[in-house]
């Protein structure tokens, strides 16, 4: 990441929160680059096969983000950008849920999530185990869980990360290794049998 001057966005989101409608239109050219990087980082991660675009993702995304009467109150471009890998994984985990939900109950069931995105090709097991381990892992400790959470659905640095987070980017990397290590035991753990 890191296109854009942190500076800038973050001046940008200083002005919308005052009411400024203008930061609106100037920002999306600087963010929106930046968000179809981290869908696309995340997408790396999915099936080969899969039809999902990084494109629909970051639209539904900058919609949830931006579409609300209440922004949130965005401290900077690092925190703007960790707010937006929290959106795109609620975004999936909802996605493969209700895919998964419909083919139990409807057999033959088309569920139109966004339309242009194919959630039946994502591997819905996965996104869901995932996000369940991450459930848990928020449960032991929130911030191994937004670490690792920014990290794989947003793709932000450890130094970005530190910015959110207001940790030393050492500690960052430190604890993302403890956190990136519980995930898969946990992961392993719940393999469906062979």
């Amino acid at each position: 990441m890191g296109m854009s001057d942190p500076k800038t966005i973050t001046v940008l989101l200083d002005r919308m929160r005052s009411g400024d409608g203008a930061a609106v239109d100037e920002l999306i050219p600087l963010v929106y680059p930046e968000l179809r990087h981290m869908a696309a980082s995340y997408l790396r991660t999915e099936r080969k096969e899969h039809t999902l675009q990084p494109t629909a993702l970051v639209h539904e995304a900058y919609l949830r983000l931006m579409g609300s009467s209440a922004l949130p109150d965005f401290q900077s471009r690092a925190h703007f950008f960790g707010v937006a890998s929290q959106v795109m994984r609620q975004i999936l985990v909802d996605a493969a849920r209700r895919v998964k939900s419909a083919k139990r109950t409807i057999p033959g069931t088309r569920v139109e999530i966004i339309e242009a995105l194919d959630a039946a090709e994502l591997d819905l097991d996965l996104v869901t185990r995932v996000d369940d381990a991450l459930e848990a892992l928020a449960k032991k400790d929130k911030t191994l869980a937004k670490l690792v959470e920014m990290r794989f659905f947003g793709g932000l640095t450890g130094e970005e990360s530190a910015e959110v987070l207001q940790m030393p980017v050492r500690e960052v990397r430190k604890q993302l290794r403890v956190a990136q290590a519980w995930l898969q035991r946990e992961l392993d753990g719940h393999q469906p049998p062979a």
